[in-house]
C-alpha cells in the first residue's frame, strides 16, 4: 500500500526546441555584448560569467519542466567531472612551459627555427618558424605577439606584402594551437569528446598533414612571386640576444625528445608530461645557472653548491607556479620568453568549469537532445555528421565569437550522437579542432580575430584568404568524412 504522505514524483516535460534554444540565444547575446565592451579581454571573466547565467537560464526552464535541483546538481558535477583528467593536464603543461622556458629548450627550439629564415623564402620560412615556436609553446597568440609581430617588421623592410605575411604568421601559429599538447584548446577538444589526449593528436594528423603540405607549397609559389632585396637584420637581433642570455644547444632537444618517445610508447598524457616537467627542471639546472639565479630572485650568485641548490628550487616553483620574466636588453625576446606557470592555466580552468556547468544544465533538461536532433535529422552518413559538426563550430565562432565555445558546446551536443553511431571520440575531437579551433581567427568580431589584427597591424578580411591552414581545414575535415578515410568505429 502506498503512502499517501510520500510525496507525488511529477512526470517530466520534454522541452519544445524554441525553449531548448532560449539559454543558447541568451549566451551568444551576452557574448556578443562582451565582445563589443570588453574585446579581447572578454575571456578574462565576462565570457565566464555569461556561462555562468546561461547555466542558471537552464536550470529555471528545467524546473519547470518537473527536473528537481538534485537531478540537476547531479548533471552538472557529472559535466564538471568528465572535465578533471583536462585541468590536471592544464597545470601540468603550465609547469612544462615554465621549466622548458627555464632551461632554455624553447629558447633553442625559437633560435634554431629563427635560423631557417631566409629572405628568398620569407612566407614558407615563417610559416614554419612560427609552427615551431606554437608547438613548443602551444599558443597561437604568444607566438602572433612575439615572432609574429618581428616577422611583420621584416615584411615591411623586404617590400612583402603584409596581409601574406599575416596569413603566413597566423597558419603556422595554428598548426601548434590545434596539435600541440601544451594547446588549451587542444585539451579542451579532448575533455569535451572524452578521447585520450595523445590519441587525440595522433589522430588529428591525418587531416593536419595534407592541410599543411598544401599550405607550405601554396607560400613557396607565392615567395617566388615576391622581389626580397633587404636583409634580416631584425633576425639576427632575436638570435643574438637569445645566444647571449641562455646556454643554447641542440643537446637541450632531449627534453622534448623523451616526451615524444613517451608519447609513441603511449604513455598517458599525465605522467608523461609530469616527465617532461621534470626533466626540464634538471636541465635548467645544469645548462642554465644564469637564469637560475636571475628568476630564483635572491640578486646574488650562489658562493656554493648548498645555496645554489636553494636558488635553484627557487628558480623552478617559481617557473612551474607563477608569472616569470627573464630580462634582456631586447623588448621582443623578453615577452618571448616571459611564462606564467600553473598560474597562468587559471582562466582557462576556470573557463572550463564554467562551460561544462553550461553544459551540464543544458544536457539534464534534455535540451542539447533536442537541438542535436535537429541539427543531425539530416546527418544520415558519417561524411554528413562530421559536415554538421564542422558547420556547427563555425556558427558558434561567428555568434559567440568565442574559439573555446566554439569548441565546448557543439562537443557537448555530439558526443552522444558520436557514440550512437559507433564512431569513436577521437572523430569528434578532430572535427572541433579542424573547425573550431582554426576559424577563430577568420571571424573579425572573434576575440582571436580582434587580437591576432590587432598585434599585426593587418585587417582580418585582408589576411583571410592568405591564411590557407585556417580555411582549408574544416574543408579537409569534411572531405575525410565523406572519402571514410581515417574515421575510427567501435568494433
Amino acid at each position: 500500500m502506498n503512502n499517501i504522505n510520500s510525496p507525488v514524483k511529477k512526470e517530466k516535460k520534454k522541452a519544445s526546441f524554441f525553449l531548448a534554444l532560449i539559454p543558447i540565444i541568451i549566451l551568444i547575446a551576452l557574448l556578443g555584448i562582451n565582445v563589443a565592451i570588453f574585446k579581447e579581454d572578454a575571456t578574462f571573466g565576462p565570457n565566464q560569467l555569461a556561462l555562468l547565467i546561461g547555466a542558471a537560464i537552464s536550470v529555471i526552464i528545467s524546473l519547470s519542466l518537473n527536473y528537481t535541483w538534485d537531478e540537476i546538481l547531479k548533471g552538472i558535477v557529472k559535466s564538471i567531472k568528465t572535465s578533471l583528467s583536462a585541468i590536471i593536464i592544464l597545470l601540468i603543461i603550465g609547469a612544462l612551459t615554465g621549466t622548458w622556458m627555464l632551461s632554455g629548450v624553447v629558447p633553442s627550439m625559437i633560435y634554431y627555427g629563427l635560423d631557417l629564415m631566409n629572405p628568398n623564402y620569407f612566407l614558407v620560412a615563417s610559416c614554419v618558424v612560427c609552427t615551431i615556436i606554437s608547438v613548443a609553446t602551444g599558443s597561437s597568440w604568444t607566438t602572433v605577439s612575439t615572432v609574429g609581430v618581428a616577422f611583420i617588421g621584416i615584411a615591411q623592410g623586404l617590400g612583402i606584402p603584409l596581409p601574406m605575411a599575416a596569413g603566413a604568421i597566423i597558419s603556422g601559429a595554428y598548426f601548434g594551437d590545434k596539435i600541440s599538447p601544451l594547446s588549451d584548446t587542444t585539451n579542451l577538444a579532448s575533455a569535451v569528446s572524452g578521447a585520450e589526449l595523445f590519441t587525440q593528436i595522433r589522430y588529428m594528423f591525418y587531416t593536419t598533414t595534407p592541410t599543411y603540405i598544401i599550405t607550405l607549397i601554396v607560400f613557396t609559389v607565392l615567395g617566388f612571386t615576391i622581389d626580397t632585396t633587404s636583409s634580416t637584420s631584425n633576425i639576427e637581433e632575436l638570435m643574438s640576444t637569445l645566444k647571449s642570455t641562455y646556454y643554447i644547444s641542440p643537446l637541450l632537444f632531449i627534453v622534448p625528445l623523451i616526451v615524444v618517445v613517451l608519447i609513441f610508447k603511449k604513455v598517458n598524457a599525465i605522467p608523461a608530461l609530469f616527465i617532461g616537467t621534470v626533466a626540464g627542471a634538471i636541465v635548467a639546472v645544469i645548462f642554465q645557472p644564469t637564469i637560475i639565479q636571475q628568476v630564483s630572485g635572491i640578486g646574488t650568485y650562489a658562493k656554493n653548491m648548498n645555496e645554489y641548490i636553494v636558488h635553484s628550487y627557487q628558480a623552478i616553483v617559481k617557473a612551474m607556479t607563477l608569472n616569470v620574466k627573464v630580462i634582456t636588453d631586447n623588448e621582443k625576446i623578453n615577452k618571448l620568453i616571459e611564462t606564467n606557470g600553473m598560474q597562468g592555466m587559471l582562466n582557462t580552468v576556470w573557463l572550463i568549469f564554467c562551460a561544462m556547468c553550461f553544459g551540464g544544465a543544458m544536457e539534464v533538461g534534455g535540451f542539447l537532445k533536442k537541438i542535436t536532433s535537429y541539427i543531425v535529422g539530416w546527418a544520415k552518413s558519417t561524411g554528413s555528421l562530421i559536415a554538421s559538426t564542422v558547420a556547427t563550430s563555425i556558427f558558434f565562432n561567428f555568434t559567440a565569437s568565442d574559439q573555446y565555445l566554439a569548441i565546448v558546446v557543439p562537443g557537448r551536443m555530439f558526443v552522444k550522437t558520436y557514440k550512437k553511431r559507433g564512431l569513436k571520440p577521437e572523430n569528434l575531437s578532430r572535427s572541433l579542432e579542424d573547425s573550431g579551433t582554426v576559424t577563430s581567427a577568420l571571424v573579425p568580431w572573434n576575440t582571436c580575430a580582434a587580437y591576432h589584427s590587432g598585434m599585426l597591424g593587418v585587417a582580418t578580411g585582408d589576411y583571410f584568404i592568405y591564411a590557407f591552414f585556417n580555411w582549408i581545414s574544416p574543408i579537409m575535415s569534411i572531405l575525410f568524412g565523406y572519402l571514410n578515410i581515417k574515421i575510427r568505429k567501435y568494433t
